[in-house]
């Protein structure tokens, strides 16, 4: 059954059209992935189809009575003490005539706070952004609607809830319910999207399947596209050679041709090319030492709550480290902590040599709202410089897709994509042998998504970062440090699947901590201070034994990959790979060796434990 169709959409701001005669059918039960390019208008198609905004000519046709909800990127709540009210007055439960409704979707609202790992009577005014969208998700569930529209709803969510929210979006089809998302996780559109709506260049195209299947179709389709443009330009060229002839145009009096070259020329006009790409460049700078960073039994306390306990930690040059956990766990503070700009309470911190460090801030504190871009940029020059290559301001900033227009205007009046961007340009702007990133992903569309990714693969600093965008981890991380609760962290080499594949996420699996500010329940008591030396417990804990179980198979694999550089290193066609590629051979190479030793030591450790333990009357 038909639930929502577009008809000949027009919509433009400016001289740009984000809708151009665009067409678009949405059938019961169907959950479609919206994508685009920042700025290409998906939030005003999502207005249009729930009439918050008027389309400037064409018609969206809606199935009599359909029930809509709309979460927008930043929900709003309205002021009341506690969220269930709050959220009550979102409903409108005041203006319900039936009572017995009411209460059930108090009852619904209620099961689906906790499944976000909220609390209903927490105050919203003092909420984290996180909570207020979790909190927003949960009431337009509640709500069941017939069609559901989320505008970038990850953006805040850790991995946890967006895994929460993918379950809600899958169960809801099962009730013939459909669904419109924006957003630019790829993980998330694999997982729950039924078809691929691209808007691009006014035009919404369709492809059926997830986000793996659109990007094969996408392939295909834009390389087709590019053999028609050259046809056409090819064409359109020798009809223009032929009219320049002049006298031999008039003498053959081919009007027909001279139209049909008019209508080229018009055609060719209003041709909208694609969007270009952002360019990214980073310079390291100088080469930092060896060692990075290191923490030896370091532990962190805050309000009674235990952020970091006895973590051991080392960062080498050329790692890149994803921190991975619930929002409000620690990652910033642990962060902190590796800079060396937060002193552990128990433990040490040691910092490597001619570290120049790039922080990219979440919060985006770094930019002044009332400076403009340009002067965000390069400030007193209008020349920058990235290791050799000396360029123009104007010219750089066009690399990340500001017009000369745009590099004027204030930062406060950018869009969150393009302040994005903006600080991925100031970042870049400057050498730097320690990158660290705090959730650069968000409002960034997935074509400058998977350049950055391609970009980081091929820096030749250090790289820490925290990101909850799964399929980032994996396509960047060496490997992941996860939170796996009470202050304890676990490293795991590879990205987030690899993590995954090891249980890391099955053992940390725990409500989110409160971020600063929230009201949630009370703090426990912090656990008292451990003493330097622990005896060995009395028998193996289940994640002692799991991970006694995975060593075996774990350093088989490590011997192999060691066993595969070193074969390819052998090879007489070896020195083609360049220096860049021997380079990260060898320091994968000296990476595996300590993993192995670790490994090897741990091991040795378990199984004697384990031995101990299994003998009557061992001691302890």
């Amino acid at each position: 059954m038909t639930l929502l169709t577009l008809l000949e959409g027009e919509l433009a701001f400016g001289m740009t059209p984000l809708l151009d005669r665009a067409h678009f059918v949405l059938q019961e039960g169907e959950r479609v992935g919206l994508i685009g390019r920042n700025g290409t208008g998906k939030s005003s198609l999502l207005a249009a189809f729930d009439g918050r905004l008027a389309l400037d000519d064409g018609e969206v046709r809606r199935r009599e009575g359909l029930r809509v909800v709309c979460v927008e990127q930043e929900p709003v709540l309205p002021a009341a003490p506690t969220f269930l009210d709050s959220l009550g007055q979102r409903a409108g439960w005041d203006a319900m005539q039936d009572e017995r409704e009411g209460w059930r979707l108090r009852a619904r609202l209620i099961e689906a706070l906790h499944r976000f790992g909220l609390d209903e009577g927490a105050d919203p005014a003092r909420a984290s952004g996180g909570e207020r969208k979790r909190a927003a998700l949960a009431l337009a569930f509640a709500l069941e609607p017939e069609l559901l529209m989320l505008d970038e709803p990850t953006n805040h969510l850790d991995v946890g809830a967006i895994e929460q929210l993918e379950d809600f979006l899958i169960e809801e089809q099962r009730a013939s319910r459909a669904a419109i998302v924006i957003t630019h996780d790829r993980r998330f559109l694999d997982r729950v999207a039924t078809r691929i709506v691209e808007l691009d260049r006014g035009q919404l195209r369709s492809f059926p399947g997830n986000f793996s299947a659109y990007e094969e179709r996408k392939a295909e389709q834009l390389a087709a596209e590019d053999v028609v443009r050259r046809k056409f330009d090819r064409f359109w060229a020798q009809e223009e050679v032929w009219i320049r002839k002049g006298v031999e145009a008039r003498r053959t009096r081919n009007e027909g041709r001279v139209r049909r070259l008019e209508r080229l020329r018009v055609e060719r006009s209003e041709r909208r090319e694609r969007l270009g790409s952002v360019r990214l460049q980073i310079d390291a700078g100088n080469r930092s030492g060896k060692l990075v960073a290191e923490l030896e039994r370091a532990g962190k306390d805050f309000g009674g709550r235990r952020i970091v306990d006895d973590l051991n930690l080392r960062l080498m040059r050329g790692d890149r480290l994803a921190l991975i956990g619930p929002n409000g766990v620690g990652k910033s503070t642990l962060i902190q902590m590796l800079l060396g700009k937060l002193a552990p309470d128990r433990g040490s911190v040691r910092l490597g040599t001619q570290l120049e460090i790039a922080y990219f801030d979440q919060l985006r504190e770094q930019l002044d709202p009332e400076r403009t871009v340009v002067e965000t940029i390069s400030p007193g020059s209008e020349w920058i410089e990235i290791g050799a290559t000396r360029k123009h301001v104007m010219s750089y900033l066009g690399d990340f897709l500001f017009s000369p227009r745009r590099a004027d205007a204030p930062v406060r009046t950018l869009s969150g994509g393009e302040r994005n961007r903006l600080l991925l340009a100031r970042l870049f702007a400057r050498p730097a042998n320690l990158l660290v990133l705090d959730e650069p992903t968000n409002d960034l569309d997935m074509e400058s998504l998977e350049l950055l990714e391609s970009t980081l693969a091929e820096y030749s600093g250090t790289l820490l970062f925290v990101s909850h965008d799964r399929a980032f981890v994996d396509n960047v991380a060496t490997q992941t440090l996860v939170a796996m609760g009470d202050g304890a962290w676990q490293e795991f080499p590879g990205g987030y699947s690899d993590a995954a594949a090891q249980g890391a996420f099955r053992a940390s699996r725990q409500p989110a901590a409160p971020d600063a500010g929230s009201v949630q329940a009370p703090p426990r008591p912090a656990k008292p201070a451990r003493p330097a030396r622990r005896e060995p417990q009395e028998k193996l804990s289940f994640k002692e034994q799991r991970e006694l179980e995975a060593a075996p198979g774990r350093i088989e694999a490590l011997e192999a990959e060691l066993a595969q550089i070193h074969a390819r290193s052998a090879d007489p066609e070896y020195y083609r790979a360049g220096a860049e590629q021997m380079r990260a051979d060898r320091d994968r190479c000296e990476r595996i060796d300590r993993e192995l030793a670790q490994w090897f030591e741990r091991w040795s450790e378990l199984e004697a434990r384990a031995q101990r333990a299994s003998t009557p009357g061992a001691a302890v």
